[in-house]
This record gives C-alpha cells, structure tokens and sequence, in this order.
C-alpha cells in the first residue's frame, strides 16, 4: 500500500480526501458502503502496474474526507458534481469510471450527465436502474436494512450502541452473504449478527482496522443520507441512455439477486436497453463484495476491459 499517495482536493467548498497511484490513462473509482476507497485497494494497484492511473477519492462525508456542514442534505448529485470537480481539478478530459454498490450510480447518474468525459465504465453488484420521485420501494420486504435505515435517527440509534469497528465488522458479515437481511419488527438490523460470527477469509483484522479508522475520521451521519435517505432521487435525464463502452460485474451469490425482478432485469438483457453497449459477467461464489472476495478475478476483467477501449 506504500505505492498509494494520499491529498486533498478542495472541491465545492470541501476538501476531499483522493488516493492515487501510477501514471497513464486515468480510472476512477467510486466506492460503495460502507467501503471508502480502500475497499479498492487491490484494483488500484492492479491498474497502476498495468500502465493506469488509479485515482479514487472518498465522497464527501466519508472516510478522510470533510463532512459538509449540513451532510442531511447531501445528495446524489453532490456526489456527481464533486466527481467532475475532481476531474477538472485534475485537468482530466476523460477518464475510465469503475463504481461498486451506490458508487455504481454515481457512475450511471455522471455517464448520463457528462457522456464526453467517460471514455468506458465498469460497475461492481449494481446494475443501472432508473429512478426518479415516480419509483417506489414497494417490493422490498418489511424490515429490510434499506428501508430501515432510510429512516432518520433510527439507524444512529443502532449503531450507536456499539463501537464503530464492530458496526463495519457487522456491516461486511452481513452483506457477505447471499441472503436479504430483514429484521423482525422487535429487532434492529445490528441484532442479525452473531457477535461470535468470524469475518469473511477474504477481510482480515488490519483490513477492519482500516476502515475502522477511517469511519472513526467521519462518522456515518453522510453515509446513511447517500445513498439510504436519497435513493429515490431522480437524475433528471428523459430517455436515459448511456452510449459508452461498459461491463457489469456480479457475484452469483449477491444478496441483491434474490430479488427476481433484479436478476431477470439483469440475465434477460433488459438493462441493455438503458446501456446497449453492456457486456455482463458473474463471477460463481462471488458475493456482494466481490472485488474484495475475488480481488485477481476482478483485476483480470477490469483489466481485459481498460485494455480493450484505451
């Protein structure tokens, strides 16, 4: 990790925390929750000893990056409009965008907004969905941690009785398996977990501690406003069509398949209708955080890709 330079960039009135590495084309990579820009470690090393530049910021509110002054009312289009504040910043005209979980639609909602500034995306356990005001929620179960923690104040209090290492260790032991979590109505999400249940193989004790450390820097009132308590914000695109080169990976085992209309949506090609030039792949055993799980797998797709359209 040594390799891995760290700076701030002030960006609409924030300074936000980028980690870089290498020199050549430029890939961006946008992180999920409640990943941060280490959850892209092994990509990042991966591009740069390949010829690319790894450039991967935390948004704002997250990790090393400055909270705003009210993160209640952050959005999804804060996080787009930081993206292409950095890509100017940086003086780069176009770059190869790679999102996983909700950094995946900040990719989707950046491709449709700015199309000349990306030369190819790549998004990881997401595919693109269209959302707006009209979209609903409806179909997720009661009690699903989504919904549970789109509600204000309910998952602070949660997390709040235990300390920040154990909420991501909870986090990353849930979300690593292949079934939804749902509580009952006397439960909260954090009462899933078993306190004697081992972290995945694949998330070692220093990597916990990492992220640990970095939520210990901004807390988790941002991150529970993007992406939970905006999800169904809009992107303000009629027609939505991205016309780029891009590819979607998915582990077959990704809680996020148990919804059929979302595997169906996926396997029927359905989503190419949004994104024509989509190439598909899933990866078997791969889980919800796959590019962690199966680190050489991903690193081998990305980079078949990247080569392909630079």
């Amino acid at each position: 990790m040594e390799m891995i330079r760290h700076n701030h960039v002030n960006v609409r009135g924030l300074k936000l925390h980028v980690a870089e590495t290498g020199t050549g084309p430029a890939v961006v990579f946008l992180h999920g929750f409640p990943e941060i820009w280490y959850s892209w470690r092994h990509q990042m090393i991966a591009v740069a000893n390949a010829g690319f530049r790894a450039i991967a910021p935390d948004f704002r509110g997250y990790g090393l990056s400055e909270v705003p002054a009210e993160p209640e009312k952050a959005t999804f289009r804060d996080l787009v409009d930081d993206t292409l504040a950095i890509l100017d910043s940086f003086e780069l005209q176009k770059v190869f965008l790679v999102g996983k979980d909700f950094g995946a639609r900040v990719v989707h909602h950046f491709a449709l907004l700015h199309q000349d500034r990306v030369a190819a995306l790549v998004t990881v356990g997401v595919p693109f969905m269209t959302t707006g005001p009209e979209s609903s929620l409806d179909f997720l179960p009661k009690g699903f941690y989504m919904l549970r923690w789109r509600e204000p104040g309910r998952a602070e209090q949660d997390f709040g009785r235990f300390d920040i290492k154990t909420v991501v260790k909870n986090i990353y032991i849930l979300f690593s398996g292949s079934d939804l979590q749902v509580a009952r109505e006397d439960q909260e999400i954090m009462d899933l977990v078993d306190p004697s249940t081992p972290l995945p193989p694949w998330f070692s004790e220093e990597d916990l501690t990492n992220y640990a450390n970095l939520y210990e820097k901004s807390g988790f009132q941002t991150a529970l406003q993007v992406p939970y308590r905006t999800w169904l914000e809009g992107d303000g695109v009629e027609n939505p069509r991205i016309s780029v080169p891009a590819l979607l990976i998915m582990g077959e085992k990704d809680y996020a398949l148990k919804f059929a209309s979302l595997g169906e949506y996926i396997s029927s090609g359905k989503v190419k209708e949004y994104v024509p030039e989509l190439e598909i792949t899933f990866l078997p055993e791969g889980t919800h955080f796959v590019q962690e799980q199966f680190p050489d797998k991903v690193n081998q797709l990305l980079l078949t890709f990247l080569n392909k359209h630079k």
